[in-house]
């Protein structure tokens, strides 16, 4: 079958949803599907063969590196006019999203959306709480959009459809368990963090941004440090926090954005992940971390409640809604993993093992079988109209 994506983030950009994305791409290409990817065009960028259209784009304030897609619909309906796909699978909520749904409502063209990020979330970290209602209702009105939309988790498809989203479908997410796994391990890799592998490396990986909660990672660092002198925290990524954490803590330890097998050695290398993100859509790097034999300690949605399990490969904390109560039970929960090297030990091997069935060929195939449903009901709910 043939098969358009559409998204405003694609590799080389990291992020979850960029991986996600390009991993939904080689899996149906992998099945001998044709996929076409529709982006926009990055700096110093070249489309890859004849698979991927570039479009117009612009920079995403206060994303440094992040473009979005300008909303190019007739553009697109020129496109699949001549390369008419059988289903496409809009990523993203920009207005090249936006726009490849009315291009496709308008050839009749069966679409999934996908669910990848709580924008309403986010609008409590960046001091816009006012707006949190007025963002989901536009996401819901983006997403009716489309024949279905894509969610990971099967919280996640609860929220929305008691928020008045409809045509919700689950497709779970995969991590590559050949690329990160426990044996990715670096004794040298650790020497460079000032550590020993009697030492303890505290890890967070992903955008430094205030979307992601840091402070309370930075806490309940500083409370493990004062019981363990010699533990250093490493961060991995990138993002509009980093100088200011790197003022205020100049012992902690800055990799920068890691990708490949280089990123997969930093994660198997740390001994404990904090994650205290609380406006996640799925969390891939929870996956990632446990893939890796790392124990991970987060709040208990998206990855962390279908994977985490408490005093077995990490700790889950079940967020009140009282701040104050929460990041307490966060920083309580990081200690104690922390003070434990014979539990740490054994949520290493618990870890791995509770990811190793979230393979991308199931999760392709699970997405392949959605697409085409969608093109087989579309197809026939046409005929059925012309026939009347």
């Amino acid at each position: 079958m043939r098969y358009a994506i559409v998204t405003e983030t694609y590799p080389p950009e990291i992020n979850g949803v960029a991986l996600t994305v390009q991993s939904l791409e080689h899996g149906l290409l992998d099945r001998g599907h044709d996929v076409r990817v529709i982006r926009p065009r990055q700096q110093r960028d070249r489309a890859q063969e004849h698979r991927e259209h570039l479009m117009p784009s612009l920079p995403l304030p206060r994303y440094p590196g992040l473009r979005f897609g300008l909303p190019m619909a007739k553009r697109l309906e020129s496109l699949w006019r001549t390369q008419r796909p059988d289903a496409i699978y809009v990523a993203t909520e920009g207005p090249l999203g936006w726009a490849a749904l009315r291009a496709a409502r308008r050839l009749g063209i069966a679409t999934a959306s996908g669910f990848h990020t709580r924008f309403d979330a986010y609008m409590r970290d960046y001091g816009v709480a006012f707006l949190q209602g007025a963002a989901l209702r536009w996401m819901r009105h983006f997403h009716h959009l489309a024949d279905a939309t894509l969610v990971p988790t099967e919280e996640l498809r609860e929220f929305l459809s008691a928020n008045g989203f409809a045509h919700i479908v689950r497709l779970a997410r995969a991590v590559d368990t050949e690329l990160f796994r426990p044996e990715r391990r670096e004794a040298a890799l650790r020497a460079e963090w000032g550590l020993s592998e009697r030492d303890m490396a505290v890890i967070h990986l992903g955008r430094i941004a205030p979307e992601k909660n840091l402070d309370l990672a930075i806490r309940s660092f500083r409370a493990i440090r004062a019981r363990h002198p010699s533990a250093r925290f490493v961060w991995v990524g990138d993002g509009p926090e980093r100088a200011r954490i790197a003022h205020e803590n100049p012992d902690f330890v800055f990799c920068g954005v890691q990708r490949g097998e280089a990123l997969a050695r930093h994660f198997a290398s740390a001994d404990l992940f904090l994650f205290p993100s609380l406006s996640e859509t799925y969390g891939n790097v929870t996956l990632e971390a446990l893939a890796s034999g790392v124990p991970t300690v987060a709040y208990d949605y998206g990855a962390a409640r279908e994977r985490l399990r408490s005093g077995e490969n990490g700790v889950a904390i079940a967020a009140s809604g009282d701040p104050r109560i929460d990041d307490a039970a966060f920083v309580d929960a990081a200690m104690s993993v922390a003070d434990d090297t014979r539990l740490r030990a054994r949520m290493r091997t618990a870890a791995r093992a509770s990811v190793l069935a979230l393979t991308p060929s199931r999760v392709a195939a699970d997405f392949d079988r959605i697409l085409s449903t969608l093109g087989h009901e579309k197809r026939a709910h046409e005929r059925y109209a012309s026939a009347a």
